[in-house]
């Protein structure tokens, strides 16, 4: 089969096309035939070597929508997807034409997405539905505000509807504004100053956001003065040196919470669970199908690794003939 290697760290020159054997699933396994697998920044750091647990030689690639070709009889051609935390890092990943996947982490695909939309949701859905319940929106009508309307942060919006928040507020830079994005999203505030984004927050919710969902790793201390009292702040991201100029004193004095999110905590089976009740929610229409996404072939894989590296923001996803 075709598949991207790497073998050393360091350079994304270390990424090739190989032809590699085809993997034979254990007892508890299913042999996936990959449609489509969405590439994501992580990916592109795990070839670098920002990630001490990774082993070598490795596929990499975490994200796939696929056919289950072999394993046990209830499975054999359904579709399914998925993402984990092994997958490209202890485990061969999904940048392939086939991947190995643990039964227990099989899980249908929404009949309502193609293979390649499928692809492009699995670190985003499954890291939004994260945040947002662990920042708190089990109850409903938790005031929310999403930083970043990237991959992550849309997926925030639509999921929080789905979790009975209509409560919604997007942050964005005044470059990242579409046309697309004034008719149809939610509420904005432009992120300019720490003083004025707690200002303009307080004046969609008097007394401040429930939860503040920064997917970009530079408003944590300003959202500080935004959060209600209780109020939470999850996080996906820092700056480059990891730190943060952060208010404890005004944290606390609230009783505010600060969470942080990492997905590779969560393996293929822990992903398979979030992703079971959001994938129904696609098939009943109560979210909208996620942006569309540039298709690939495997073959131009080194290059898209470039792109993200260089600091391209769009969504990739790989598709097999």
């Amino acid at each position: 089969m075709k598949a991207l290697r790497f073998d050393r760290f360091g350079s994304l020159d270390a990424l090739q096309l190989v032809d590699v054997d085809t993997p034979v699933p254990g007892e508890s396994e299913a042999l996936v035939r990959v449609r489509a697998a969405g590439l994501n920044p992580s990916d592109v750091k795990n070839v670098l070597g920002r990630f001490h647990d990774t082993t070598l030689p490795r596929t990499p690639g975490r994200d796939f929508a696929g056919v289950v070709e072999s394993g046990p009889e209830e499975w054999i051609g359904r579709e399914v997807w998925g993402t984990g935390s092994e997958l490209g890092f202890s485990h061969d990943g999904t940048h392939a034409e086939y991947v190995l996947i643990p039964v227990s982490g099989l899980t249908l695909k929404p009949v309502s997405l193609s293979f390649a939309l499928a692809a492009s949701c699995g670190v985003p859905y499954t890291t939004a539905w994260n945040a947002l319940r662990r920042g708190g929106l089990v109850v409903e009508d938790r005031r929310l505000v999403v930083i970043g309307v990237g991959a992550v942060g849309s997926a925030a919006i639509a999921l929080a509807r789905i979790l009975g928040t209509t409560k919604i507020v997007a942050a964005v830079r005044e470059a990242d504004l579409s046309p697309e994005l004034r008719r149809s999203g939610p509420p904005l505030v432009l992120l300019s100053d720490a003083k004025k984004f707690a200002a303009d927050v307080r004046e969609h919710f008097a007394g401040g956001a429930d939860l503040i969902f920064d997917t970009t790793g530079y408003w944590v201390d300003a959202s500080v003065g935004a959060i209600a009292e209780f109020g939470r702040i999850a996080t996906i991201a820092a700056p480059k040196d990891g730190h943060v100029h952060f208010p404890l004193l005004d944290l606390y004095r609230i009783g505010g919470v600060l969470v942080g999110v990492n997905s590779l905590l969560y393996d293929v089976e822990a992903c398979a669970e979030m992703l079971e009740p959001i994938g129904k929610a696609f098939d009943l229409g109560e979210m909208p199908p996620p942006a569309a996404v540039r298709e690939i072939h495997l073959e131009d894989g080194p290059a898209a690794y470039r792109a993200i590296d260089a600091g391209s923001s769009e969504k990739v996803v790989f598709v097999m003939p």
